[in-house]
């Protein structure tokens, strides 16, 4: 086995690995760039070298730095966790050439399946199904017109190199394809340096299921089981779950036998996974294509782990080293349910746009085993740590494994509930609105699910009655403790009646009479006037978070002071609630509400990033849709687009320009 083992990554697959390679008693390297000089992977390493400045060309990106990084500690393997340089066919062979291993497949396997056009003729040889399309050389726009005609529409356009969602492009129609293969072309020389684009048949109600693989040098190789990856936002996962809840145990066989077939057939050992796309609509589940193989660790390896028993970063370390597998094909059992949700430095009330910052509070909350329920959490950051432009915006990965999918998902919103996050966007609300949404639930996913569930963009969960009664409760009980500890420390206690519990509470347009009296047990809310609640809180002065059990189910809500009440988030939506003496409340009916300034004529800027493109001058008349500018950020282009007809007054920015979060970009008559 290994004696030192460089992790040439950053963030949260860097401490995943790292804590593996320390239960197995191997030494470990972190490398970092200044931006992440203070990272929480810096500091659970041995040792750790600096590799330069903060973006990733002239650092993660840099093979030579990081080899010498690798000689200069002695390690004698590298791990290069996803992203960076995972799948890239020369890094490989470098450390190879250097005398190093290399902890993935070898290094023809990876430039067999990275180029995605190779990669499907490989698949058709081997036997697997493959969506129909254009795996030739594609010259310009007018070209791809034609193929995509010839196809017949929707197509996807992808950048070769591609993946993490990134280089892109759903077409619906000619205007698409004219639109978007260019900036398909852009995003793959940007992101992979290579700027080759194909297309293909788009499978509509499309299911995203993948097949882990698992193979040894010694020719063994054996899938575990399927993910579900339906769920995602812009072609990048969401929420992954394993198994999937659409998967027959006759086609998780076939499925499995293809993948398999696959990897044999480009010699693979190591981790591994075969991405397939289903029609959700063939009831048979027999349509099912290859889309392509990652011939590295995914994201989403931790539910596979879960249902598994197996710790994927250790047998792909004991496959490097030599190492037979341990079992058979007949020896993988799937047990239980498991489900990751990826929580993102973006905001989901904006349109999810990328989000930067520093961390002024992180708290996921970790909790392990309860009642059989496992909640992990995998994660690369601190409080007080930044979330630069430079990296993916990906703050943590909270896993669930419970017996049922339906546990599972109720372990989700449970443990969403509890997590602490402020000082940057982020999309925990959003994650447990699809945790409870009937859908979802019901195991009917496509990859369409969120654009067709949240048309409109997201606006916090809907809140049914039963828990705006909970909240108001919760409200009212927390504002009494708040004003009990106030007056005890001024001393005003003393031997005066206790003050009255009567409060009005308002959320939103709700209003409810509220009164509270207690026993020995807790606490009886009445609202008005029916059943009361029989509540036990669970809060102090100054706690963020706030559990409760009202009438013996169990809520948590994140909890924060406002003028005239609290800000309580549960359940995938944040609730103003004013909490006020009736007397009080019966004046603030007469008070003027203030309105928001009109920016309707401005288009802002929606995120930090750079001004890419200016598509219209000054003086033009602009329709509904039409393309104004394109703003890049972490690496994707935005095109911002008009959102009425109207005529462009003014424009302050040129493209170059680095723009801030809601600077004007141009101006309406």
């Amino acid at each position: 086995m290994f004696k030192k083992i460089l992790v040439a990554n950053r963030g949260e697959i860097a401490c995943r690995v790292m804590r593996t390679a320390k239960r197995m008693g191997i030494a470990t390297v972190a490398v970092y760039s200044d931006a992440d000089a203070r990272a929480p992977h810096v500091m659970m390493a041995d040792e750790s070298v600096r590799l330069g400045p903060a973006p990733a060309a002239q650092s993660y990106l840099d093979p030579e730095l990081i080899l010498t990084a690798a000689r200069a500690t002695g390690a004698d393997c590298i791990h290069p966790g996803y992203g960076f340089l995972s799948e890239r066919e020369s890094f490989a062979r470098a450390c190879a050439d250097a005398g190093i291993a290399f902890v993935g497949p070898p290094p023809n396997a990876i430039a067999a399946m990275g180029d995605k056009i190779e990669s499907k003729k490989l698949a058709q040889a081997a036997g697997v199904n493959v969506v129909p399309g254009f795996l030739g050389e594609i010259a310009d726009t007018e070209h791809a017109v034609r193929i995509a005609s010839d196809i017949g529409y929707p197509v996807m356009m992808k950048a070769s190199a591609g993946g993490g969602g990134k280089g892109m492009r759903l077409a619906w129609s000619e205007q698409d394809v004219r639109e978007g293969f260019e900036a398909t072309k852009r995003e793959g020389l940007a992101s992979f340096g290579d700027d080759r684009v194909f297309i293909e048949k788009f499978i509509e109600s499309p299911r995203h299921i993948e097949i882990q693989v698992l193979g040894d040098r010694h020719g063994n190789i054996v899938y575990l089981g399927e993910r579900e990856c339906s769920i995602q936002r812009r072609h990048q996962k969401v929420v992954e779950e394993a198994p999937s809840p659409f998967v027959t145990p006759a086609m998780r066989k076939a499925m499995g036998e293809q993948a398999v077939a696959l990897a044999r057939a480009v010699g693979y050992h190591s981790a591994g996974t075969v991405e397939l796309i289903v029609s959700g609509a063939d009831v048979t589940g027999e349509s099912f294509y290859f889309l392509e193989m990652n011939t590295r660790l995914q994201v989403e390896h931790p539910v596979t782990e879960e249902i598994t028993g197996l710790d994927l970063v250790e047998q792909m370390l004991r496959v490097a080293a030599g190492e037979p597998l341990a079992f058979t094909q007949d020896d993988v059992k799937l047990t239980g349910w498991s489900i990751e949700n990826r929580v993102y430095a973006e905001d989901p009330y904006r349109g999810f746009l990328p989000s930067t910052g520093r961390l002024t509070r992180y708290d996921p909350a970790r909790t392990g085993d309860n009642d059989g329920v496992r909640t992990r959490v995998d994660d690369g950051v601190v409080e007080g740590g930044e979330v630069s432009m430079f990296y993916d915006p990906m703050i943590a990965k909270l896993i669930t494994w419970a017996p049922t999918r339906e546990a599972a998902i109720d372990a989700q919103v449970a443990a969403l509930d509890r997590f602490e996050l402020a000082g940057v966007g982020n999309n925990i609300d959003f994650l447990s609105a699809i945790m409870q949404h009937p859908r979802f639930r019901a195991g009917a996913l496509t990859t369409g699910f969120i654009a067709e569930e949240y048309p409109e963009g997201f606006h916090g969960a809907p809140a049914d009655a039963a828990l705006l009664r909970q909240l108001a409760a919760i409200a009212v009980v927390v504002d009494l403790e708040q004003s009990y500890r106030a007056r005890s420390i001024d001393g005003q206690l003393g031997k005066q009646a206790p003050p009255s519990t009567e409060r009005v509470v308002t959320i939103g347009e709700h209003r409810f009479d509220i009164s509270v009296d207690g026993y020995d047990g807790g606490l009886l809310v009445n609202i008005d006037g029916d059943v009361p609640l029989d509540v036990v809180l669970h809060w102090r002065p100054s706690q963020r978070v706030v559990t409760a059990r009202i009438d013996g189910t169990e809520l948590t809500a994140r909890v924060a002071r406002t003028i005239g009440g609290w800000k309580l988030t549960a359940r995938g939506a944040s609730h103003v609630v004013r909490v006020l003496p009736p007397h009080v409340a019966a004046l603030t009916r007469h008070m003027i509400e203030k309105v928001p300034p009109d920016l309707s004529r401005f288009l802002l800027c929606p995120m930090p990033g750079l001004l890419t493109r200016v598509e219209v001058a000054e003086g033009q008349k602009v329709e509904a849709g039409q393309p104004l500018a394109v703003v890049e950020a972490m690496k994707m282009e935005n095109i911002l687009r008009a959102e009425r007809p109207g005529t462009v007054a003014r424009i302050a920015h040129a493209a170059g320009d680095s723009l801030a979060v809601d600077a004007v970009i141009m101006e309406f008559e």
